[in-house]
C-alpha cells in the first residue's frame, strides 16, 4: 500500500487534502488509479477540488483513458467527479461518452453533465444541446435552475435564443421566470450571484408561506 493510498484512507479531511496536494505539486503518473478511485468516494468537497487539480497535472491522454469508465460506474459521485475532470480538459473527442448522461437520473451528475456537454459540444450539434437543455426549464432547486442557466449561457446566444423564446411563449410561469433569469446572464454573466439570492429569498418566502398556510 503507498502513502498516498493510507492518506487518503484516513479520516480526517486535512490529513486527506495534504496527501492530494502533495500529488498534484509531485505529478506521479502511478498515482493516477489511486487518485481516480478516491474521486469515487471522498466526501469533503475541497479534497474532491484538490483531487480534480492534481489529475490534471498528470498527461491528459492517460488521465482521460482512466476517467472515462468511471462515466458508467453506478455510484452517481463517480460519474459527476469523471464529468468535472473531463470538463477541466476539454478533449472534445469525449463528447459521445459525456452526451448520454444528460439522462441521467441522478441530479448532481446532471448538473454536471450540462456543464461539461456546454463544454465539449461540437458546433454541430450546439443546438440540439440547446433543446435538450431547455425541456429542464423551469425545474429544480435553486442550484440545479443556475447550473441549467450558466450551461444554456455557455452555449451563446444564437443557439439558444430560438428554444428560449419557444419557451417563453409556451411554458408555464416557472418556465418563464426561468427563460428571464437566462436572459438575464446572457445580458450579464456576472449576475449570478445576484440570481442565486434571490432565488435562495424567494424559496424562503414560498417556504414561510406553505407554513403559514398549513
Amino acid at each position: 500500500m503507498s502513502a498516498l493510498t493510507t492518506a487518503l484512507a484516513d479520516p480526517r479531511s486535512s490529513v486527506r487534502l495534504r496527501a492530494v496536494m502533495a500529488a498534484g505539486t509531485h505529478p506521479d503518473p502511478a498515482d493516477l488509479d489511486v487518485l481516480v478511485e478516491q474521486c469515487a468516494v471522498e466526501p469533503d468537497f475541497f479534497v474532491r477540488d484538490m483531487l480534480t487539480w492534481a489529475l490534471i497535472r498528470l498527461p491528459a491522454d492517460a488521465v482521460v483513458r482512466r476517467v472515462l469508465p468511471e462515466l458508467d460506474r453506478p455510484l452517481p459521485q463517480a460519474r459527476s467527479q469523471a464529468l468535472h475532470i473531463l470538463s477541466k480538459i476539454g478533449d472534445p473527442a469525449v463528447w459521445p461518452s459525456v452526451r448520454p448522461l444528460l439522462r441521467d437520473s441522478d441530479v448532481g451528475v446532471l448538473r454536471a453533465a450540462w456543464r461539461t456537454a456546454a463544454a465539449l459540444v461540437p458546433d454541430a450539434e450546439r443546438d440540439a444541446l440547446a433543446r435538450t437543455l431547455a425541456e429542464h426549464l423551469g425545474r429544480g432547486d435553486q442550484e440545479t435552475r443556475l447550473s441549467l442557466s450558466r450551461a444554456l449561457v455557455a452555449l451563446g446566444e444564437d443557439a439558444v435564443r430560438p428554444v428560449l423564446d419557444d419557451a417563453s411563449a409556451r411554458g408555464a410561469d416557472d418556465v418563464r421566470a426561468h427563460v428571464a433569469e437566462v436572459d438575464r446572464l446572457l445580458r450579464d454573466p456576472d449576475a449570478a450571484s445576484a440570481l442565486a439570492v434571490e432565488r435562495a429569498r424567494r424559496e424562503v418566502a414560498l417556504g414561510r408561506t406553505r407554513s403559514a398556510k398549513g
